[in-house]
């Protein structure tokens, strides 16, 4: 009976997502956006946009605010959110369908209560927020206003793969073969270090926000391993190797193919 049903759920997707047409021209288009993907291999691009389409499929879309969703906003952030899955599978985006997109940053309204147990209430300007067991909220700039060395999409999603196994800690389910052990070492000793340097006024390869949690810290790593890959593994060797082996991608050596191989020390928060 398992067999059958799981033969028609893989009938069922495959037709959701044949349903989805997108052309070479969008494609090209939504990538263009995106010049870090040239760091894939070919077939790992071919793979990204498979997913793609299929994330497509089996997400909702909402523009908040009257913001028109078009499809080549829907398109740039599905290949976005797809770049860390990309080994492990849309799998891990089970159990939620909802993205909704603000037209820039956008306000959310929060309560804390100190520890004298007085409730605080104030209003949060966000890029984005990632809900358990709910929707991902992201927001969308033109490139000409888009927040430089931040990408929104890929934080929130590593975000929703830190979800995954509990709560947000910085401690993703890792696949067979890594060593928890080995992930909270290099993660631990790199974000003491970090938060060092942030505290001390240091400009580093990482967004200062990371500092704010071990869950940050990954979310924020995780946009600097796509994005400026070189840079991160010069000053986080181990967190790099941790990433690497996590999402099944190699981007640095991609970022050294197109490029050559940048200066050493060109990161002014090296040591």
């Amino acid at each position: 009976m398992f067999g059958i049903l799981e033969r028609f759920r893989r009938w069922r997707r495959e037709r959701r997502t044949n349903a989805v047409s997108i052309s070479d021209e969008m494609w090209d288009r939504a990538e263009a956006r995106l010049p870090f993907l040239d760091y894939l291999e070919p077939e790992q691009r071919r793979r990204l946009r498979q997913l793609a389409r299929a994330f497509i499929a089996e997400k909702q879309f909402y523009g908040a605010h009257d913001f028109a969703l078009s499809d080549e906003v829907i398109v740039t952030i599905a290949l976005q959110a797809c770049l860390p899955v990309l080994r492990i599978g849309l799998h891990a985006y089970r159990g939620w369908v909802g993205v909704i997109v603000y037209p820039g940053d956008f306000v959310i309204p929060r309560k804390v209560m100190d520890e004298t147990g007085v409730v605080h209430e104030y209003d949060d300007e966000v890029l984005g927020e990632a809900w358990e067991g709910g929707p991902v909220l992201v927001s969308w700039h033109d490139e000409a206003d888009a927040p430089e060395g931040v990408n929104v999409v890929v934080h929130e999603f590593a975000h929703k793969l830190d979800m995954e196994n509990g709560e947000v800690d910085g401690l993703p389910l890792l696949p067979p073969g890594m060593s928890r052990k080995a992930w909270a070492e290099a993660f631990s000793t790199a974000y003491e270090r970090f938060c060092a340097q942030v505290d001390a006024g240091v400009e580093t390869v990482l967004d200062p926000y990371g500092s704010e949690s071990p869950g940050e810290f990954f979310a924020v790593a995780s946009e600097a391993f796509f994005e400026a890959p070189c840079l991160l593994e010069e000053d986080f060797p181990a967190i790099y190797d941790q990433l690497r082996a996590f999402y099944g991608a190699d981007p640095a050596e991609g970022e050294r193919r197109l490029y050559g191989e940048p200066p050493r020390g060109a990161n002014t928060g090296s040591p």
